[in-house]
C-alpha cells in the first residue's frame, strides 16, 4: 500500500474516532480498536515520568464495552457531550504494518444546559494497525497538557 493511501486511512480513523464520541455513538467506540489494545488517558507530567497508569485505561474491547455500559447504566453524572478539534496529524513512521502517529487535540465540553467550556487539551500518541481492510488503533495514549483532571471525566477523550 502506498504512503498516501496509508495517510488517508489513518486520517479517516482519527476522524471517525472524534465523530463517534462527539455524536454520542459510544457503543461504536470499541470497534475502532484492535483487540487486545491499549487506551490510556494520562497527564503529561506522569507520561514524561514514565508512569504507565492514568485516569482512564482499557486493554481490550471488552474493557471499553464495560466503560460504555457504565456510562449508559451505572455512572451518575451531569449530561454533557464533547466536540473535538484535532490536528495537525503527524506521521512519525511505520513499524511493519503499524503507523506511528501524533496529533494535537482540543476538547470542548457542552453541558446539558448549553454551557460550553474548554475541557481538555493535549496530544494523541497512536499506534495504528494498517494491515487489515479497516484500520484500528493498537494503542491510543491521550496525553493531557494539564495535571489537573476534571472529576467529570466519564466519556473517553
Amino acid at each position: 500500500m502506498d504512503d498516501l493511501a496509508i495517510r488517508l486511512g489513518v486520517q479517516e480513523l482519527i476522524g471517525a474516532y472524534a465523530e463517534t464520541i462527539d455524536e454520542d455513538r459510544l457503543e461504536e467506540w470499541p470497534d475502532l480498536f484492535a483487540d487486545p489494545c491499549r487506551y490510556l488517558v494520562i497527564s503529561r507530567s506522569n507520561h514524561e515520568a514514565g508512569m504507565r497508569q492514568g485516569v482512564m485505561y482499557a486493554a481490550s474491547q471488552g474493557m471499553m464495552l464495560d466503560r460504555v455500559f457504565s456510562i449508559r447504566r451505572a455512572n451518575l453524572f451531569e449530561p454533557h457531550r464533547y466536540r473535538h478539534v484535532i490536528g495537525p496529524i503527524r506521521f512519525k513512521g511505520m513499524d511493519g504494518a503499524v503507523a506511528c502517529v501524533h496529533s494535537h487535540f482540543i476538547v470542548v465540553r457542552v453541558m446539558g444546559d448549553g454551557a460550553t467550556s474548554l475541557f481538555a487539551t493535549g496530544r494523541y500518541l497512536d499506534r495504528i494497525d494498517t494491515s487489515g481492510g479497516a484500520y484500528r488503533f493498537q494503542e491510543r495514549l491521550v496525553v493531557l497538557d494539564s495535571d489537573r483532571i476534571d472529576t467529570l471525566l466519564a466519556i473517553p477523550l
